[in-house]
Formats: structure tokens, C-alpha cells, sequence
């Protein structure tokens, strides 16, 4: 878990998604959160986790429905929601807190 504070402990934007390779909802926001970070630049950053592959992680923060997303900014979760959400809502979330 230290490296999940290294990615998040910095001060800009950084949208996670939770995501497995068997669902299809977190599969498809893939295409999403590639637009989303190409709309963003070097003003934020956005972050994949497999909650296969990191299930500690996921059990730590309650991840129960995928995708999740999460906002995270100076080590400090700012918003959190669950289900598809499209490139706009999340572009307007972030830049909340550029």
C-alpha cells in the first residue's frame, strides 16, 4: 500500500478506476478514461487497478461495484462513485480540483 500513497500523494488530480478484465462496464470505460487523460494533459493523471491483481488494496477501500472511480488529490479522496460514468462528468469532476 505504500506505493498506492506514493500515486496519490501528489498535487494534482488523480482519477482512479477500479476494474476487472471479466467486466464488461469497467472494460468499456476504458475508452472513456482515454480520452478523459488526453483532455487532461499533465494537469492530472489516470490510474487503472486491477482488483484482481490488487485485492488488498480493493478490500481496503471498500471497492464492492465495478467500476469504481475515485478522485484522489494530496493524499485525499475528494470523490468516489461507483458505475459507468462518461468523459465529461469525470473531466468536470477533475477539474474541480486542478
Amino acid at each position: 500500500m505504500s506505493k498506492f500513497g506514493e500515486l496519490i500523494d501528489v498535487p494534482f488530480p488523480v482519477l482512479l478506476q477500479f476494474y476487472t478484465e471479466w467486466s464488461e462496464s469497467a472494460q468499456q470505460m476504458h475508452e472513456v478514461l482515454n480520452h478523459v487523460a488526453a483532455a487532461l494533459g499533465d494537469k492530472g493523471k489516470v490510474i487503472k487497478i486491477d482488483v484482481d491483481k490488487n485485492q488488498v488494496l480493493s478490500e481496503a477501500l471498500r471497492v464492492k461495484t465495478l467500476p469504481t472511480l475515485m478522485i484522489y488529490k494530496q493524499g485525499e479522496m475528494l470523490w468516489r462513485q461507483s458505475g459507468e460514468q462518461d468523459a465529461n462528468t469525470l473531466l468536470i469532476k477533475l477539474k474541480e480540483h486542478i
